[in-house]
Parts: C-alpha cells; structure tokens; sequence
C-alpha cells in the first residue's frame, strides 16, 4: 500500500504541519482570521499583505500570532508599492514562514527574511530561475501553472512540472494552479512533490469571509469562464491575471487602451501607467470580495472553479482533499499489483 503520510513526508517536516496543504494568499481574501483558521485546520496557512499600508500588515501579523500557536506565512508581493516595508514588519515579527511572489526577491532579502529566523519559499518559473533562487538561499519553491487565479505566468503547471519539478531535487517543492481534488493531489505527490497549494477551492468554505454573492458566483462558475487579460500592446506591460470574465474584464481592457494611448502622448509616465494597472485591480477585487459587486468588480479565480460545487466548513473541505487523495493512491496500488501479477 502506498503510504501517504512517506510520500509528502518533505512538505510536513518542512512546514510543520499535518498535511502540507497550502491556502493561497488571496489579496482581501486571505486575512488574519482565515490564515489562523487554516493552520488550525491541519494545513497551512497563508496571509496576504497585498498592497495594505505597513502598519495594517503589523496588526493583521499580530493578530495571527494571537489566534494560533501553528505554523503560518506571510506572502509579500515583490512589486508591492511597500514591499521593502511589508518585509522589514514580517522579519519584526519573526513571521514562521515568508514566501515572495509578484516577481523574484533578490539575494539580500531572502538573507534578510532568513536572519529573522522565517523559512523562504519563492515562485520559480523555469529551472534556471528556480536554482537561482535556490543559489541565493530560498528553502523550498512553488511551482504556480496558468491554471490559477489571480496574478499568472503564462506557463501551465503540466510544462512546470517538467521544466522544474522533475529536474530540481535540492529543495522541497510544491505546486499549485487548477488543483482542486485529492486525486490530483496523489499523482503531483507521486510525480514528487513535497505537498500543493490551493486558492480557488478554499474561498468556497464557511470561514473564508468573503461576501455571499462572491462565493455564489464560483459555484455558477465554469472552467473555462475563468480567462486571463491580454496585454493588448507591447507599450504597456500587464501581468495576466485570470478571473471570472464580466464588465470589470471590458473596463480593463478599455483602461490598458486609455494608458497606452496617454503614454504615446507622454502624457503620464511609464511608473504612473503601471501604478494606474495595479491600482485597477486592487479596487475591484475589493468590490467584489467585501461589496459582492460581481459585475465590475473583479471576480479572481482559476480554472479550478469548475470543479467547486458547494460551501462547507474548511474542516469538511480538508477532509474531502485528504479522503480523496489516500483513494486514488489506493486504486494506483490496485492497479500497479495487477499490472505486475499479468
């Protein structure tokens, strides 16, 4: 029988947790509250500094370590406008884990979130980045395919997998994007990964607190309404990001032809321009997670959506994971024995 607790073994002893199950770090979503709740839970838990003010980000820190005594991380965005202040608050208050994303950290900020005494995972994208990272201190990497919401690369997890997963022994490594069943979970784990993260299929719980008619709309949701913005010029850099396709969609598309055509005019710079991108979308998530405006706002979720059906407790929803994977690893056992005995 294939032993589930041997085979993400790795990811445990790194995170020090039950199952090594990360919750994503959704921007509004995932807040001191939910992040405790997840890490409670048996998994780990992930809280989103965003682009929230430096001080608000202490507090939300604080109030974590007050509500859980278990393992959790602070996921700063590298192109945060406060990014350097987001670090210097998590480094204070000896945050267990730190995971960069957004983009790579350079080498004296994994060395200053390392000297705070926090474990440092990182976003890699290709194998040259990932032993990059790796050379300048990183503990473990997640690999992050297309399939997931919010902020994308343009890569899918099944070519991630290849590139780096099957390459890149030297850390532990857990993958994300379009996960959101235990069977999966068994073949990533089998293909050697230290554990998974999921985002889209944590929101669909009773303790993620994010308005009714924004978990409504994930269960309606299919697969494919969860599309990813193009860049529609070259003039104006836009990192894709993947969400439920609406009026909010139509309007950034119409804002990226509004910055291109004043930059041509030199009208704003380039800075502004991307400010005015970042700024789009940290408005209308927020309309969408705390109002419920799922028409403008901006409904992020990967493609995974299509296979969330319902809410339930987290408990309930980590059990469904875990029930799920130890299953499917039993009818590969199943399988493996016949196809030895013919």
């Amino acid at each position: 029988m294939i032993d589930l607790n041997r085979l993400w073994k790795s990811g445990k002893d790194f995170l020090g947790v039950r199952f090594p199950i990360i919750a994503g770090a959704m921007t509004w979503i995932s807040d001191s509250p939910f992040a405790a709740a997840v890490s409670d839970a048996g998994a780990f838990g992930s809280l989103a500094a965003g682009n929230m003010p430096p001080e608000h980000l202490d507090e939300e820190i604080k109030h974590v370590l007050k509500l859980t005594d278990r393992p959790f991380a602070a996921n700063l965005i590298t192109i945060a406008p406060h990014y350097k202040d987001h670090l210097r608050v998590a480094a204070a208050n000896k945050v267990p884990f730190i995971v960069f994303a957004g983009s790579f950290p350079r080498r004296p900020e994994i060395q200053a979130a390392k000297e705070s005494g926090a474990g440092v995972l990182s976003f890699a994208s290709t194998e040259s980045i990932a032993r990059h990272l790796i050379d300048n201190g990183v503990d473990a990497l997640i690999l992050e395919g297309s399939e997931a919401g919010g902020h994308v690369g343009h890569v899918s997890l099944g070519i991630l997998l290849q590139q780096v997963l099957f390459r890149v022994k030297d850390v532990p490594i857990f993958t994300a994007g379009g996960i959101a069943t235990g069977a999966y979970i068994a073949h990533l784990l089998l293909m050697g990964a230290a554990g998974v993260q999921l985002g889209t299929y944590f929101v669909c719980t009773e303790e993620c607190r994010t308005h009714p008619r924004f978990k409504q709309a994930f269960l309606r949701a299919r697969a494919r309404d969860a599309v990813a913005t193009p860049q529609i010029s070259s003039d104006l850099k836009v990192v894709a990001v993947r969400a439920l396709r609406n009026r909010g969609l139509d309007d950034f598309n119409r804002l990226q032809m509004e910055l291109i055509g004043q930059r041509k005019a030199k009208a704003i710079s380039h800075a502004q321009a991307q400010y005015a991108v970042e700024n789009f979308w940290v408005g209308a998530l927020r309309r969408a997670v705390q109002d419920g405006d799922v028409e403008s706002g901006s409904v992020m979720a990967g493609q995974s959506i299509g296979l969330v059906d319902r809410i339930r407790p987290l408990h309930e929803a980590l059990e469904n994971l875990i029930e799920d994977t130890r299953r499917e690893l039993s009818r590969v056992d199943q399988q493996l024995t016949v196809l030895r005995t013919e």
